[in-house]
């Protein structure tokens, strides 16, 4: 009989991990949505939402690797180690029992209106999605909270589609971007200059009682770093809020922030048999095994664990410094920046032509039907 693998958040990450176990183990992937909502590139998302869903709303059924991989649409709400079985709530209201042999965690996090743990259908998806692009769209001044990778995509793809909009980017420190390599930072400042993004360094804006950040705002901005009130149409919060999504997790496997402690393997520490990974991970400080290929090494210990061989499993080590695209594509294509500050692009011609079809869908998804 096969071990059973439950996949506890089957997101962008826990999918991956699925694709990479295999037709060699049971999977069971847990889902509050009946499709793959990814968290990738907002920007492109509130910009171009019909040309997002192409890529980043995906029903599971198109993917091959998942044609042995059971789903269920709901979410766990316990985890039982002694006896290696978790509840699930399903969408219609009923629990079941699913015990497993191997368990991971990607639950990931709730972060703004665009990531949350919600059991949703797909009309309800689509109906979120349009809806917050329409309002961005609307606006004629938008301030956009929050020096991170989100707040800078959607500053330069905001800026770069409407130029006749005013966008405000305000973020607390001197640069943008933190935690990525200074020469990304730099690179990236002169990039949403020459969008047309009017940049607010040392703007630390004061967050209103009770508010978590999950909805767009109309009010005047105020800051605690001195500056005078700020009025936009709009006001878009990405000031990095996250609120883990552990209502499940037993508190013995979490940290004091709440994320999971994860040991060198992914493994939730002092659990054998119960790994994690995603932006739920406590791997390093950046949490960053949700990016850096961490779902292979992930499948690769799982495996190795599965089968007997534990002195074959790898140790996770995250990079120096954040990495990616930031920005997504842009009519110029779309430039990736590395851990050590160096970056290339894909022309934009291959996008289309080579990168999404062979890179993205053959290579890492391994098949994805065009229907």
């Amino acid at each position: 009989m096969k071990k059973r693998v439950v996949i506890a958040g089957f997101g962008d990450t826990g999918l991956l991990v699925a694709i990479n176990l295999g037709k060699d183990f049971d999977i069971l992937g847990i889902s509050p949505k009946p499709c793959l909502v990814s968290g990738q590139e907002l920007g492109m998302r509130l910009t171009q939402p019909q040309v997002w869903k192409q890529d980043y709303l995906m029903p599971f059924q198109r993917y091959k690797k998942l044609d042995v991989v059971r789903t269920l649409h709901g979410v766990v709400t316990a985890i039982d180690p002694d006896h290696s079985c978790v509840t699930v709530k399903l969408h219609d209201e009923t629990e079941r029992q699913e015990h497993y042999d191997a368990l991971v965690i990607s639950s990931g996090v709730t972060n703004g209106f665009w990531r949350d743990n919600a059991v949703e259908d797909v009309d309800e998806i689509h109906h979120k999605i349009d809806s917050a692009s329409t309002q961005l769209l609307q606006a004629k001044s938008v301030a956009i909270i929050g020096g991170g990778a989100t707040g800078a995509s959607v500053s330069a793809n905001l800026a770069a589609r409407y130029p006749e909009k005013s966008v405000h980017f305000f973020f607390s420190g001197p640069q943008a971007l933190p935690g990525y390599h200074p020469k990304t930072r730099a690179r990236a400042e002169q990039h949403l200059q020459q969008a047309g993004v009017i940049l607010h360094p040392n703007h630390r804006a004061i967050i209103p009682d009770g508010f978590q950040c999950d909805r767009f705002t109309s009010d005047d901005l105020a800051f605690s770093s001195g500056q005078e009130d700020f009025e936009a149409d709009l006001t878009l919060w990405a000031i990095g809020k996250l609120i883990p999504n552990n209502d499940f997790i037993p508190s013995a496997m979490l940290n004091q922030d709440g994320f999971v402690n994860a040991d060198e393997y992914l493994r939730v520490t002092g659990y054998d048999n119960i790994f994690t990974v995603g932006d739920i991970a406590s791997s390093d400080p950046n949490r960053s095994s949700a990016r850096n290929w961490g779902y292979r090494l992930l499948g690769h210990n799982i495996r190795a664990f599965l089968e007997g061989r534990k002195t074959d499993m790898k140790h996770y080590e995250p990079p120096p410094y954040r990495w990616g695209s930031i920005f997504g594509v842009q009519d110029d294509g779309m430039r990736v920046f590395q851990p050590d500050g160096s970056s290339f692009r894909f022309p934009h011609w291959t996008i289309r032509a080579l990168l999404f079809p062979l890179a993205v869908r053959k290579m890492i998804y391994q098949g994805v039907r065009k229907t």
